[in-house]
């Protein structure tokens, strides 16, 4: 017999003064996995973090963990009975505990079992020197690494996680960020982390749910969904973008690039052509000649550099290219070509998306 999912949602609803701002979400996390939901303040993610620690009322839909409901409409198991870990931006660490006694607060067990188990979680987030210490002596990164071991200590089966590093320096964050996932990871919890970084939600997560106004727009593996994006709105979350507006005679788009294919979509239909900065191909000028066509990257545009900028790791050029259309192209290391160059751009047709313009 198959056992059941760590945490499952299913058609979950909830509204505030007649409001929905969570609308028919359906989640699957496995043991060990993390989900992300990432999107922009106010779009329901806390809401639905909040809904699986029991701290909202749902409107309708089920949660369960373990297969088994814990919330249900006109039902809604305690938070302290779920199984659930909390982790949020503010590690609200008692200031006249020492780590140790944070760690151990609140744990049902007998005074032995409390010690071995806060020695196995300080030992597995590298705090044993740290023991009593108190937390206005610790760092924001071991304050963080605190707040995971006391989140764990009960042995959650699920950990919800709201926006839990964005009170962190850049420089720390990302070691922070691998060794939480690892902890995790090894504990077998199901993890749901809730985001508007999609950086962060591409380096930890396994899946994503990328939500707006309350609803899940796509959901999917990080490389399926930054390759394959559900629409203009979320291929512009994840990086910039260049848009080329378009309109569709015969299934193709005609653009200063060439032709694009639109299949499917009726003549007349006004269309978006989106294509990444990392994704343009600049070549040099030949006496006002550019490189001949491909069926790779199509029809070569002239281009005129309006200004370019070295930004570390990388140069973005800005480029005019014709009536009025802009676009950035960004380029490794070092590439500053004067305003005014000539030069000439082409447009992966395996790396552009093409979509219905929407209002």
């Amino acid at each position: 017999m198959a056992t059941a999912p760590r945490l499952e949602i299913e058609n979950l609803h909830c509204a505030f003064g007649g409001v929905e701002v969570v609308q028919g979400i359906s989640l699957t996390v496995e043991g060990g996995d993390v989900l992300c939901l990432l999107g922009p303040s106010g779009c329901g993610k806390s809401t639905t973090l909040r809904t699986i620690a029991g701290l909202e009322d749902i409107s309708s839909g089920e949660i369960r963990i373990d297969g088994q409901v814990v919330t249900r409409g006109g039902y809604t198991l305690p938070p302290e009975h779920r199984g659930v870990g909390l982790i949020f931006q503010d590690f609200a660490l008692f200031p006249h505990l020492t780590v140790a006694e944070n760690i151990s607060y609140g744990l049902r067990a007998s005074r032995s079992e409390k010690a071995h188990r806060v020695d196995e979680l300080l030992e597995r987030v590298h705090l044993s020197h740290h023991r009593q210490s108190y937390a206005h002596e610790l760092s924001g990164g071991e304050q963080q690494r605190v707040a995971l071991a006391r989140a764990l200590a009960p042995r959650p089966r699920v950990m919800l996680m709201d926006e839990p590093f964005s009170g962190l320096d850049n420089r720390l964050r990302d070691g922070i960020r691998d060794h939480t996932l690892q902890v995790l990871k090894d504990e077998d919890t199901a993890v749901v982390l809730v985001t508007h970084e999609p950086e962060e939600a591409m380096r930890m997560a396994d899946q994503i749910a990328l939500m707006r106004n309350g609803s899940i727009v796509q959901q999917g593996a990080p490389y399926n969904i930054y390759n394959s994006p559900a629409d203009r709105a979320a291929a512009a979350f994840f990086s910039d973008i260049n848009v080329i507006e378009a309109v569709v005679n015969g299934a193709l788009a005609e653009t200063p690039f060439g032709q694009f294919l639109a299949p499917g979509q009726p003549d007349g239909t006004k269309v978006d052509i989106v294509i990444r900065p990392q994704h343009l191909r600049i070549d040099f000028d030949r006496a006002g000649q550019g490189p001949h066509p491909t069926s790779e990257d199509g029809t070569p545009a002239r281009a005129e550099v309006i200004r370019s900028r070295f930004v570390g790791k990388e140069s973005l050029v800005e480029f005019l290219v014709h009536e009025g259309l802009v676009m950035t192209a960004t380029v490794p290391n070092v590439f500053l070509p004067k305003p005014g160059t000539v030069m000439w751009l082409a447009i992966r047709r395996d790396r552009c998306f093409v979509f219905p313009r929407k209002p």
